[in-house]
């Protein structure tokens, strides 16, 4: 094979045979070594470049070839090197071969039960310190081990790792969660108080049934209308009284099922308006009781104000104030469906996101302050004549009210998701059932069980 040496260029100035190099020490230098080296690399290149277009087969019809790399592609035998009962000789095993010309993923061929591990061993010895991880852990390197060493840690909550020896964890989207073995993320249950659920079930047929019972009271007191129990402490008072309490149980229902924009709006409104009107009925109905004893003084200057028109102002103008707070709170700051996915692991929680929570106190705060007035002045005046005289009955349901709220408020603060709705449906349902039962139930009972006590004559006969 005839090899053409090139000429030789040199790209810098070669210095004298004897002279200084940089470090300032002097130094000889042989030209003609560099021009022999020099040589040498270009035959090399030359070699190089005609191997790679060399194609030849040996005398064992191995076909022979280089790669544009200069690779050699080969079969190979695999050997392992037993060591039998002499110990001074070492007999060869074929357990596998490497061919590079065949297809891919069938080049390396082992053969593992033709290979002898040490008796000792019994199985083939594992190359790594550690087990690898499997899905739903994450790997964690271990202070002062090298890095092919580590220990498994289990994904945080949310996060997941799906494949074996994962370096990091995956994180859930919000709306899902991790399954037990962190494998996976699945969609989170949602929960809201439905009328499918047992609670919602329950809470409703109580509303349901409470609000037949008053239409039945209500009914009751229009066919008895002329009678004196229906009459005694303004007859007008006790109808408004009656439906603002139909309309309060029927309300609760507003706070069952899946949470809306409309209902959202509405809810918490309607319960703080309708039972403004309600405390504000009891509280003229207080006031009246004040004044129709008042006014039968002799010289009181009282008279003047005996009438349903004086009660039924007062119960509107108190009333008012509720509707002002609620319609403020509406046109700034209005509640809103709202997801929370922070408060329980696993669950999407449905609720209604009151936009003002100073709004929502002050529509209570509200309610408390006319029920605590009602409360004072039907107390005061509990002591006058019996049979005129409904103040012990309003006293005694309003105590029920206050109790009921009072406990409501700590009760609320400390649950979440549809608990907390359950609890304000029965505090609004617990409060209203006790103003029906303790001013009506009596005055049914007399006029269906005791029609003799419900004559005018009676109802003088202690005054």
């Amino acid at each position: 094979m005839g090899l053409k040496v090139s000429s030789l260029f040199f790209t810098k100035n070669i210095p004298a045979a004897t002279g200084e190099v940089e470090d300032g020490s002097r130094q000889d230098i042989d030209i003609n070594e560099l021009i022999h080296s020099e040589i040498r690399i270009h035959v090399t290149m030359g070699i190089n470049k005609h191997l790679r277009k060399a194609h030849f087969t040996t005398a064992s019809k191995v076909d022979i070839s280089f790669t544009d790399y200069g690779d050699v592609p080969g079969h190979y035998d695999i050997i392992h090197w037993i060591q039998p009962d002499i110990h001074s000789k070492v007999a060869p095993l074929k357990v596998g071969s490497f061919n590079s010309l065949a297809p891919v993923g069938r080049q390396l061929i082992v053969n593992d039960s033709a290979i002898f591990w040490n008796p000792k061993l019994g199985i083939m010895p594992k190359s790594v310190c550690n087990e690898p991880c499997a899905p739903g852990y994450r790997k964690a390197p271990q202070k002062g081990f090298h890095s092919c060493c580590y220990i498994c840690v289990t994904c945080a909550e949310g996060e997941i790792s799906n494949t074996t020896d994962a370096e990091t964890c995956i994180t859930c989207q919000e709306d899902q969660w991790t399954n037990n073995k962190r494998t996976m993320c699945i969609l989170k249950t949602v929960e809201f108080l439905s009328f499918e659920d047992t609670l919602g079930k329950v809470l409703t047929s109580v509303s349901i049934f409470s609000c037949i019972v008053n239409i039945a009271i209500f009914g009751i007191f229009i066919k008895h209308h002329s009678t004196p129990v229906v009459k005694a402490n303004n007859q007008n008072l006790s109808y408004t009284l009656l439906l603002s309490l139909m309309l309060s149980f029927l309300c609760s229902l507003l706070f069952i099922g899946r949470p809306v924009e409309v209902t959202c709006l509405l809810r918490q409104a309607a319960f703080g308006i309708i039972f403004a009107i309600s405390i504000s009925s009891v509280l003229a109905k207080s006031v009246t009781v004040v004044i129709a004893f008042n006014a039968t003084k002799p010289g009181s200057k009282i008279k003047k104000w005996v009438g349903s028109r004086v009660s039924i102002c007062l119960a509107i103008v108190c009333s008012q104030g509720q509707v002002v707070i609620c319609m403020l709170w509406l046109a700034l700051n209005p509640p809103y469906p709202d997801v929370d996915t922070q408060s329980y692991i696993g669950k999407i929680i449905l609720q209604c996101n009151e936009g003002s929570l100073t709004a929502f106190y002050l529509v209570i705060g509200y309610i408390g302050f006319l029920s605590t007035v009602s409360f004072i002045v039907a107390f005061l005046v509990r002591n006058l004549p019996a049979n005129f005289n409904e103040a012990q009955m309003i006293t005694f349901s309003m105590l029920v009210f206050c109790s009921v709220w009072i406990s409501f408020i700590p009760a609320y603060l400390s649950t979440k998701g549809k608990y907390m709705v359950a609890v304000e449906i029965f505090a609004i349902l617990a409060s209203s059932a006790g103003l029906l039962g303790c001013i009506f139930i009596p005055k049914c009972y007399i006029i269906l069980f005791k029609p003799e006590l419900n004559t005018r004559a009676h109802m003088l006969s202690n005054y």
